[in-house]
């Protein structure tokens, strides 16, 4: 792949990452897949992010509900409280179901990692 090439792939990667839906799952939601760390602003409830929270992002509509997350690899659990919409479209096809805070996701994974595979059970 040429410069040219590859500065337009990035610049359309960047588009689409920009222009994904907020439309929430339809159906059942999935209980396994890739869970990352992510950091904003504000949240999709309007409160302010923090990274230091037990928080978590999901393309559903049930914020304030609590969600145990556990890495599959070493059995690690943390428990987020769902406060953010996400992972956006094109990541959530691609199998990424959650987006953690920094801090819950280090409870379970070592940041580098980046991804993780998990399960994700409702608390109820």
């Amino acid at each position: 792949m040429n410069k040219k090439q590859l500065i337009v792939s990035w610049a359309m990667l960047l588009f689409l990452g920009g222009c994904a839906d907020n439309n929430p799952v339809v159906g059942p939601y999935p209980n396994t897949g890739i869970a990352s760390w992510y950091s904003t602003q504000h949240t999709a409830t309007g409160e302010k992010f923090n990274s230091n929270d037990l928080t978590c992002a999901m393309r559903k509509n049930d914020f304030g509900k609590n969600y145990k997350v556990c890495n599959m690899a070493n059995n690690k659990c943390v428990v987020v409280r769902h406060n953010n919409f996400g992972p956006v479209k094109p990541l959530y096809n691609q199998g990424r179901i959650i987006d953690l805070s920094k801090a819950a996701f280090s409870r379970i994974a070592d940041l580098k990692d980046g991804t993780i595979k998990v399960t994700v059970e409702e608390i109820k």
